[in-house]
């Protein structure tokens, strides 16, 4: 690793621990030329995910929409903050664990819905109405029905 100080090519790690996001690993380096100390990251790369959207337009996969779908679903609700984290960091593991580089948001949709339905079942309701382009009163009953019945 270059050293951000000098520009040496040799440091040597001196400590390695597990990242506080728990998916990488943050390494304190000292550089032997200048003496220096610094901090690495290291993450396990990905291949790069495309979505196909509804329309059949493709874009690359967003961690931040699925985040800011779910923070929206649970807005003042009874959800912690670690939850909705963990909730997140499951939707991306089943995701990426299919080893396919395009997925459908269709897919993607369901599958954050089923993670709600566990975590909160207004949320899972907001999101789906949203979701699942609700456009009347029954189609909303009939989805509490749905859940009402399990």
């Amino acid at each position: 690793m270059k050293c951000p100080y000098c520009s040496n090519l040799d440091t040597k790690v001196i400590d390695s621990r597990p990242a506080e996001d728990g998916n990488s690993i943050r390494r304190r380096r000292a550089c032997d030329e200048c003496g220096k100390r610094f901090t690495t990251y290291e993450k396990v790369e990905t291949i790069p995910l495309i979505i196909i959207k509804k329309d059949n337009n493709r874009e690359q996969y967003d961690r931040a929409k699925i985040e800011a779908g779910i923070l929206r679903a649970c807005y003042k609700r009874p959800v912690s903050a670690e939850a909705i984290q963990r909730t997140i960091e499951a939707i991306e593991t089943e995701i990426f664990k299919r080893e396919e580089k395009e997925i459908s948001s269709n897919l993607i949709g369901e599958i954050v819905m089923e993670k709600l339905k566990n975590l909160d079942p207004v949320a899972y309701v907001r999101f789906a109405s949203v979701y699942r382009e609700f456009k009347d009163v029954n189609t909303f009953v009939a989805e509490l029905k749905k859940i009402l019945d399990k």
